[in-house]
């Protein structure tokens, strides 16, 4: 899988602020972060939402790791060997690897930490659908026995995609997946400080004595020596991004993961920060529905309602009027990626005159859709609003209720209908490497109850799937994908909604930004 640059954005600089200057509150040896969201859970495999994952790469390693072309790497992992015509894999763990609390990182931690992951992670489900045995001779070996080759061994335990294979004790591991630990130990290079985090405010790291990085190499994506320069990482909730812009302008903090729209103009007419496309393959927009509930379990109606929404106006409101920054006229696949194509794409119309029509056709009697806007995240609220007001000019009864991102995941778990505390809909972004390929594609999947939020039912979907994961090279694969979007545009597992540039904004001396996932190592001062 290549990850390509899909939007030509240079790196923009601004100076002060038109500001009163607050005073620096950070030592050098400190980095502080706005994260995008509360860090509401600590535990990775039972959340795979960003921040759990941004929290997950400071705090524990992963067998592989990907370099920018999001290729696999040996991270903690020495080297491995396959043998039996790939059906047997033997992975050996580099020597001197810590945890947090001290102990050693053996092998059998990473088989309980790989165990926990494969129940949760769609591409470890199809691992571990295929392995008869998962072992730990000794220490430092792993030992896969497979029923049949699975290439995709190493992607599947270093991907930033999904559900991140992260290595914890095997006390920890052994946690029912269905239950979230509390207890953060790690081998990664920063060490999680429970006494400090205050939820809704702030969560606080240290530097990891204990980590040993990995020798050799180049340091890109979550690959290659993780070299931590600074000795603590401070998190720092701020909701309102006036309140924000002014923290980086004043000082007191260094980088704002993903700086609100309207801060934009004014942070690029001076000097001293770095504005930058974060990941540049962007975050793909997309609402998701509820196929259990309300008038989207009638796949008639789906397909309506998607006929009234606009691509072009849900990005244009969420990232402005600079083109450069969004792309209208995408399907299920993230553009530039090799699977992405151009089936099924007469379903965008953008049209509610005819959505009203087809409603109508499909038997929709005003039944009331109700879309969850989180307020504290400016973009996803705004696209909600966009296509609550699309939904409206074709005839639909639309209901909007406002609410933090914490309390919308909570929500969208619910299964009951909305009157009974359950939902209809809501505008995520997913990075566009989430969405590159099946096999790490976590929304488009037809698996009934068991799928990602909207539990959509799609036998055909699953199969293609299946498909996909067996075909022997690319232009197969490619074929099955044309084949798997036309039937996504039937189904409508999501309504993707269109691409925006995925910006960050950091004080211009912070040196060694690695792009991608917001990662914590190799940065430092000047």
């Amino acid at each position: 899988m290549q990850r390509r640059h899909l939007f030509a954005l240079g790196a923009a600089s601004a100076a002060s602020l038109a500001m009163p200057r607050l005073g620096l509150a950070q030592g050098s040896r400190t980095l502080r972060f706005i994260p995008h969201a509360d860090l509401a859970v600590l535990d990775p495999i039972v959340s795979n939402v960003y921040v759990t994952r941004n929290h997950a790469y400071l705090v524990y390693d992963t067998l592989f790791g990907q370099d920018e072309a999001m290729n696999p790497q040996p991270q903690m992992v020495e080297g491995f060997t396959t043998e039996d015509d790939g059906r047997r894999w033997v992975l050996t763990l580099r020597e001197g690897l810590l945890f947090h609390d001290g102990q050693k990182v053996l092998a059998r931690d990473c088989v309980a930490s790989i165990r926990r992951w494969g129940q949760k992670d769609d591409l470890g489900r199809a691992l571990m659908a295929v392995t008869d045995e998962l072992s730990a001779p000794d220490d430092r070996r792993i030992v896969f026995r497979l029923s049949k080759p699975f290439p995709l061994l190493p992607f599947a335990l270093g991907k930033t995609p999904g559900v991140v294979c992260a290595m914890m004790p095997e006390r920890i591991a052994n946690t029912p997946v269905d239950k979230a630990f509390t207890e953060v130990v790690g081998s990664g290079p920063f060490r999680f400080l429970p006494a400090e985090r205050v939820s809704g405010d702030r969560v606080a790291y240290e530097r990891f004595a204990g980590y040993k990085p990995r020798e050799g190499g180049k340091a890109e994506g979550t690959a290659g020596p993780k070299v931590a320069h600074f000795d603590r990482i401070e998190w720092k909730v701020i909701a309102d991004a006036a309140t924000a812009a002014g923290a980086l302008q004043a000082g007191e903090v260094d980088w704002w993961e993903l700086p609100s729209n309207d801060m934009l103009p004014l942070l690029r007419r001076g000097r001293g920060f770095t504005i930058e496309p974060l990941d540049p393959s962007g975050y793909m927009v997309s609402m998701r529905i509820n196929h259990l509930q309300g008038p989207t379990a009638n796949p008639a109606i789906r397909r309506a309602m998607f006929m009234a929404l606009n691509q072009k106006d849900v990005v244009m409101a969420m990232a402005g009027t600079d083109a450069s920054l969004w792309k209208d006229g995408v399907g299920f696949f993230c553009p530039g990626t090799a699977m992405a194509n151009d089936a099924g794409m007469e379903a965008l119309k953008g049209d509610p005159a005819a959505a009203k029509k087809a409603l109508e056709a499909a038997g929709y009697k005003g039944e009331p859709f109700m879309i969850m806007l989180p307020g504290d995240l400016q973009a996803n609220a705004i696209g909600g609003s966009v296509v609550a007001d699309a939904l409206r000019r074709a005839g639909m009864t639309v209901d909007e209720v406002s609410m933090d991102w914490g309390t919308l995941l909570q929500r969208r778990n619910k299964k009951e209908p909305v009157a009974q505390g359950g939902w209809g809909g809501y505008v995520v972004m997913n990075t566009g490497v989430d969405l590159g390929s099946p096999a790490v594609h976590a929304n488009l999947r037809g698996d009934g109850k068991s799928s990602l939020y909207g539990w959509c039912e799609s036998p055909a979907i699953e199969t293609l799937r299946g498909e996909w994961l067996a075909a022997p090279g690319l232009s197969e694969q490619q074929a099955i994908a044309r084949k798997l979007q036309s039937q996504a545009f039937q189904d409508l597992p999501y309504m993707p909604l269109g691409q925006v540039a995925q910006l960050t904004a950091y004080k211009a001396e912070l040196k060694g930004m690695l792009h991608g996932v917001p990662v914590f190592w190799n940065v430092k001062r000047g």
